[in-house]
């Protein structure tokens, strides 16, 4: 098969889909991968690299497009809708809920897009989810950190504080894959922290790691009302696997916040778990509201693209190698990759993303 890799646009984002190594695999096993030139430097990874591992070099971006399987890190924008069509396999992030135009183009296109994270094993794991949550997780806290400083809209407040002052209060929503990372940054940096999920497993779990080192509390409207009027920095890390995150904290409770206090919502791909939330970028990342700096960042694990794109690729290998060898009979013999299915033939065939914009769903493979 041929298989295309271009070169990330979004702002500031410095992933790539492919790895050298992910490449010779590919190469070895009888597949064609064309690369993008450039597309490897924002990783720290050489166009030589990927020559020695087999891949043919190209110039532009229409040509890396034009293969038979294009892999990505990143959901195409505007200017690469144009690249659409029927007979292409797209393998990325899509995070369709949260985009009305991005999935009317992959609809009116036929394009067949595979979302990386809506993959899920039969154990409910979101295998190529899981890396970049991890990644969004640490990253979260010392966003947060570092937005709390004054110069940066901040309270002035020091994470870990010192003895004789008080650390900050970290409010974390969620006690995923997102919430437990970020968690296990703020405990090590000495912040108060308290975690909130509707999962008693999951709240019970973080209680037994930390050993009340952090608190839990079952979410509710009633505990985050509470909890928000006290906090220096609230975390959002909520997921519903390729849904729209719920709004959990209202436009009405902003003002109970304290003045200079952070948000940090790592939803936002998934739409948010903050009503004022609003995707922004690497370059432009916060604003504030009733005196509440808020960082919505889309593609926040674009910030350490090398961490980010082996950690991501570790994963990702196995899945893009099925694809190449079977293409689309690799989706109908393997479940995870079916849950990973969001467009086909001009039907959307996830069923969360069907209910975000009220729209049908067709049921995949159906004979």
């Amino acid at each position: 098969m041929l298989i295309g890799l271009p070169k990330e646009i979004k702002d500031n984002e410095y992933r790539v889909g492919l790895t050298p190594d992910t490449v010779k695999i590919l190469t070895r096993s009888g597949h064609q991968v064309l690369v993008q030139s450039g597309a490897g430097l924002g990783s720290s990874l050489l166009d030589e690299e990927y020559q020695t591992a087999g891949a043919h070099l190209v110039n532009d971006a229409d040509t890396a497009w034009s293969a038979d399987l294009v892999v990505k890190v990143k959901e195409p924008i505007a200017s690469e809708y144009q690249f659409l069509r029927p007979d292409l396999l797209l393998f990325t992030y899509l995070h369709l809920a949260s985009d009305r135009p991005l999935t009317d183009a992959l609809l009116a296109s036929k394009t067949t897009g595979i979302a990386y994270e809506t993959v899920q094993t039969l154990e409910g794991d979101l295998p190529l989810l899981i890396p970049m949550s991890e990644v969004a997780g640490r990253m979260a806290t010392q966003v947060g950190a570092h937005y709390l400083q004054k110069s940066y809209g901040g309270r002035g407040v020091l994470l870990g504080g010192i003895p004789g002052v008080a650390p900050a209060n970290v409010l974390i929503l969620g006690a995923g894959i997102v919430g437990s990372n970020a968690a296990r940054i703020a405990v090590g940096l000495g912040a108060q922290v308290t975690v909130l999920d509707i999962s008693h497993a999951r709240l019970k779990y973080l209680d037994d790691i930390y050993q009340g080192r952090l608190q839990t509390r079952f979410s509710n409207e009633a505990s985050i009302e509470e909890l928000i009027q006290n906090t220096d920095l609230v975390i959002g890390a909520i997921l519903i696997p390729g849904g729209r995150a719920p709004s959990l904290i209202t436009r009405k409770m902003l003002p109970t916040m304290r003045k200079g206090s952070v948000i940090v919502d790592v939803a936002v791909d998934q739409g948010g778990c903050v009503e004022t939330t609003r995707p922004t970028t690497h370059s432009q990342p916060t604003y504030e509201i009733d005196g509440v700096v808020h960082y919505c960042v889309a593609n926040m694990p674009g910030a350490v693209p090398r961490t980010s794109t082996f950690a991501l690729n570790n994963q990702t290998a196995a899945y893009v190698l099925s694809l190449a060898n079977d293409g689309l009979n690799s989706i109908r013999k393997d479940l995870a990759l079916q849950h990973g299915l969001n467009t086909y033939q001009g039907a959307i065939t996830h069923p969360a993303v069907a209910k975000a914009f009220a729209l049908a769903y067709s049921e995949p493979f159906r004979p």
